[in-house]
């Protein structure tokens, strides 16, 4: 890539960027304005503010063009390959002989991947530490933090499986849901509204563009498989399944503490 080509893309990139951020700027400023009726507090520096807001989202979309989103699709496409599944040479016999239990590398890489990339979300960083304050220390920050990446990881670990099979979404998460339901039934109040919003979280900068990557690379290289049905959907997996996990680490938090006082008195 010539330095025009690369001088080409940051503009254009910024250009959209800044089209974006504007209807943003224009309600928030607007409401400030027009209905609340005050100055702005420090005015200056929310300039400023979003002027690094334009710049870093720029530069960030410009990396998920030429990092991410190839990273992931390669890996996909290195981790199906039958040759490497198999140990083949022969790699047109043997990829239609190939079974769901001989893409255990897929598997493997999606959990790490997932659980990697919720860990350093900053969507999720910021919830962890707001949770953390206004619940007095009751919700840990590592706590919530490893229990979202760890729901993120099996969710995208069973997304792949179901790419592999070809198995129709729709039942995972109908399943998936019933099981939310159940475990809101039971779950401590104070960490339902939490679990509901860690499933958004995760659906942010950096989790995303690797898992979408990784979903349509699986689709593209697995043998009957077609990427707009079959390689969408990883996100659902990796939005619900943290739900789960939330709610789940309240309950043996809440019953940990119960045992706690028990063992005591004994």
């Amino acid at each position: 890539m010539i330095f025009s080509e690369i001088l080409d893309q940051i503009v254009s990139t910024t250009i959209a960027t800044f089209r974006d951020v504007v209807p943003i700027a224009a309600i928030l400023f607007g409401f400030q304005f027009a209905v609340i009726r005050k100055p702005l507090p420090n005015f200056t520096r929310v300039i400023i503010g979003f002027i690094w807001v334009l710049i870093g989202l720029s530069l960030f979309l410009i990396g998920l063009e030429w990092a991410l989103f190839p990273l992931g699709r390669l890996m996909a496409q290195q981790l199906t390959d039958p040759v490497f599944l198999a140990g083949a040479t022969d790699a047109e016999n043997i990829a239609f002989t190939l079974d769901w239990s001989d893409y255990y590398w897929v598997y493997l890489f999606a959990f790490f991947i997932g659980f990697a990339t919720t860990i350093a979300e900053p969507s999720l960083i910021a919830v962890a530490i707001k949770a953390n304050e206004v619940s007095g220390g009751s919700i840990g920050v590592w706590g919530l933090r490893l229990s979202v990446a760890l729901g993120v990881a099996i969710g995208i670990s069973l997304g792949c499986y179901r790419i592999v099979v070809g198995d129709p979404i729709q039942y995972y998460i109908m399943a998936g849901y019933v099981i939310v339901v159940l475990q809101t039934l039971v779950a401590p109040k104070l960490i339902i509204p939490l679990a509901y919003d860690s499933g958004g979280v995760t659906t942010s900068t950096v989790t995303v563009p690797l898992v979408a990557a990784l979903g349509l690379g699986l689709a593209e290289t697995v043998p009957g498989r077609n990427p707009l049905i079959d390689g969408f959907g990883l996100i659902a997996f990796a939005s619900l399944f943290p739900i789960m996990s939330v709610m789940a680490y309240a309950q043996i938090t809440e019953k940990l503490a119960r045992k706690a006082p028990a063992d005591e008195q004994e």
